[in-house]
């Protein structure tokens, strides 16, 4: 049995959202400062740089974290790497190896909260349901999800992605019924959705961070022919084919 005091229900943080497993919470100002730090910690504040943790409930769902993203846990919960055997801890190696992520992502089941290390980023809750239980992620987004989601590299359509736009070959595809938890580079109220019936996007630069699993990525020239792309100035765009979504940031996450 446990209590936890002075956290969510202090004046200080605020719960942003609840969705299954997991409760993302903000520190609406950091009282941990100096002299030398209050002025930046200020101005932080006014332009929405705040610390966010996920909290995560095992009595819900048992979960998947990111390796090394545990800050602290309480109640009966245990820990597992959720590998099953020797085929899958080699299926995880390659695809950690592939996709750039951790090879083995804990998980832990039981009856206690977890709560993760704090993060300038903003954490978006994902439910897969409205996603037709599939979606793929850009490079180094996720961060946790429920342990009924299955996890899996998924390969472009064309082996020119590997060297072009700074896409590599591999990413992240999540798949099942389920929340899953990223961080993105800008609030969902930045986030544009592009939402495609059997139809074409292009964009040009690293700026979409999820798409649904039934759509097809390329990189592919911005013109019919090399002399056509040289002259648009664009050269190489990441082209996304089908139906399905796809989250986009206004601005591009490289710069």
């Amino acid at each position: 049995m446990f209590k936890i005091s002075n956290y969510t229900d202090n004046d200080d943080v605020k719960v942003l959202e609840n969705n299954g497993a997991f409760t993302v919470v903000e520190y609406l100002k950091d009282l941990s400062v100096t002299p030398a730090t209050a002025q930046v910690s200020y101005f932080s504040n006014l332009m929405n740089i705040r610390k966010r943790q996920v909290i995560c409930d095992t009595s819900v769902s048992p979960v998947t974290i990111q390796a090394g993203a545990m800050q602290w846990m309480v109640g009966d919960v245990t820990t597992t790497t959720g590998v099953k055997g020797v085929g899958d801890l080699l299926s995880k190696a390659v695809r950690g190896k592939v996709t750039g992520e951790s090879a083995i992502k804990p998980e832990y089941e039981g009856q206690g909260i977890i709560v993760l290390e704090p993060t300038y980023k903003h954490i978006l809750l994902i439910d897969l349901n409205d996603w037709n239980e599939s979606i793929v992620l850009d490079d180094g987004l996720f961060l946790a999800c429920e342990s009924t989601l299955k996890q899996k590299a998924v390969m472009r359509s064309n082996v020119s992605s590997a060297v072009a736009g700074n896409e590599g070959l591999f990413n992240l595809g999540v798949q099942g019924k389920g929340i899953l938890c990223i961080e993105s580079p800008c609030p969902k109220e930045e986030l544009i959705e592009i939402e495609l019936k059997d139809d074409v996007l292009k964009v040009d630069g690293n700026m979409a961070i999820a798409w649904s699993g039934s759509l097809t990525f390329t990189v592919e020239r911005s013109g019919k022919s090399l002399i056509g792309s040289a002259a648009s100035g664009e050269g190489l765009v990441n082209v996304f084919r089908g139906t399905g979504r796809v989250l986009l940031a206004p601005v591009d996450k490289l710069n």
